[in-house]
């Protein structure tokens, strides 16, 4: 008797997400035959963009509790993290970045070493993944850049966040100019940056803060102007309190922006009556957060975004207290200077670049850098990320970018939905690029449901 053939999963991008969905798949006992196979061409598969950079003070803005990989062991991390040798004197309220990397690649590289012989094979492949085309027989032929072709059943893409677009045109010089960073988690990149040299930074988020940290941890010192469009720093976080009632109830449903603010004020007054901080009121809706946006039509989400947005990312994006404390004194002691405003355009002057920055209906004016660092959020729109593997399932109608350039369309499950509308049998993705159906779908807690989501449903699919 011939046995079956081993079904064969290809996950492209080994950053958070795609070391979350290698680990689930590796608990299903449906899979524990299939082989699986992880693209990502970074020295070392797991702690992504987002967790690569070895800086101490770039610090996570979770505590430690809600960020373990596995949702079924939420103390896991937690856990892991009190054993290191850092946290001998004890656990940090909020771990850095490079530690977080750390765990994934472990706990990434345990599943690596495991024996071939309790379970299929798991290989990663240090190399990018090109094109995709789907085959006769309904497999999706996988070309990698070092040559290697990867005939597999289900190819899933967990690409993560793709760097922000320009931020000023149409003259884009400065994009090749010495004096621009677009991309502040460059190794190396800020090191760069001398500490009497004048520096400009696009976005006030929490990459802006991670970039004045630092700066001043290099001995920068001449003043940083930071360019915003709404003007504001990141919440910072308050004590751990209880938590609020969910009140969700409340808001199932509703169709309207206006519907869901009012319900949250109503919470917002009356928690503030009992004493209770305004941070444990929003938290209370975050586990359903994906159904409210559903919940609105496609109008609706755009008001969302054209007027809440920015003031959604600093409340709901939180900074260490002690980054946040740290910003403060640098902005009093006058070495941050805050400017509201977009930057229009961006022109090479010799050595520097100069800036036009024009505050809503007004002229602007120009600022003069050695340096400019971009630090905007990251290109969302998948009809014009350039990645090859993106372009080439593009071209083919084999993935749509979604109306309000989010991410991709999908169905619940995570299956593609090609330009005719239809849901792919082959192609999945997790992660950012599923931000048009849950609008959060950044942080680790959304994240590492979707991969346990996902790999139960490929388990039923090919086992």
């Amino acid at each position: 008797m011939i046995p079956p053939a081993r079904p064969v999963i290809t996950v492209v991008g080994g950053g958070f997400a795609g070391t979350a969905l290698v680990l689930q798949l590796r608990q299903q006992p449906a899979l524990a035959h299939a082989e699986i196979h992880l693209v990502e061409p970074r020295d070392i598969p797991g702690p992504g963009l987002a967790y690569s950079a070895r800086r101490p003070e770039y610090l996570l803005n979770v505590r430690p509790g809600a960020l373990s990989l596995y949702p079924d062991a939420p103390d896991h991390f937690a856990s892991w993290l009190a054993g290191q040798p850092e946290c001998a004197a004890g656990v940090p309220e909020f771990a850095s970045r490079s530690t977080y990397g750390r765990y994934l690649s472990q706990e990434l590289t345990a599943a690596l070493a495991a024996p071939a012989s309790s379970t299929g094979p798991l290989r990663w492949h240090q190399t990018t993944a090109v094109t995709a085309p789907l085959r006769p027989d309904g497999r999706r032929a996988v070309q990698l850049a070092n040559g290697t072709t990867l005939l597999s059943d289900c190819v899933v893409l967990a690409l993560g966040n793709f760097p922000p677009p320009p931020p000023a045109g149409p003259d884009h010089r400065y994009l090749h100019h010495p004096a621009y960073h677009t991309d502040p988690w460059a190794i190396g990149n800020i090191r760069r940056i001398g500490p009497d040299d004048s520096v400009l930074l696009i976005g006030s988020g929490l990459t802006s803060i991670d970039v004045l940290l630092a700066l001043r941890q290099d001995g920068h010192r001449a003043p940083v102007t930071v360019v915003a469009r709404h003007g504001r720093w990141p919440s910072a976080h308050g004590p751990a309190t209880p938590s609020y009632p969910n009140f969700y109830p409340e808001v199932a449903g509703a169709t309207t922006v206006t519907d869901v603010v009012a319900v949250f004020k109503r919470h917002l007054r009356y928690a503030a009556a009992q004493g209770v901080n305004w941070r444990a009121v929003l938290d209370a809706l975050r586990p359903d957060l994906g159904r409210i946006w559903a919940a609105w039509p496609l109008a609706e989400q755009r008001r969302f975004l054209r007027h809440l947005a920015g003031l959604w990312a600093v409340t709901r994006h939180r900074s260490p207290p002690g980054n946040a404390a740290a910003v403060a004194a640098l902005t009093e002691a006058g070495l941050v200077q805050l400017h509201i405003g977009t930057v229009r355009e961006i022109i090479p002057d010799g050595d520097v670049l100069r800036v036009r920055v024009r505050p809503h209906g007004t002229a602007g004016c120009w600022h003069t850098a050695q340096h400019v660092v971009c630090c905007a959020g990251p290109l969302l729109d998948y009809a014009r990320i350039a990645d090859p593997l993106v372009m080439h399932l593009r071209d083919a109608g084999h993935l749509t970018a979604d109306a309000l350039h989010l991410g991709l369309l999908t169905d619940a499950h995570g299956a593609l939905r090609g330009a005719d509308g239809r849901v792919s049998s082959t192609l999945f993705t997790l992660g950012p690029s599923r931000r048009p159906a849950y609008f959060e779908s950044t942080a680790v807690p959304e994240i590492r449901q979707q991969a346990a989501a996902m790999a139960a449903h490929l388990a039923e699919k090919l086992g």
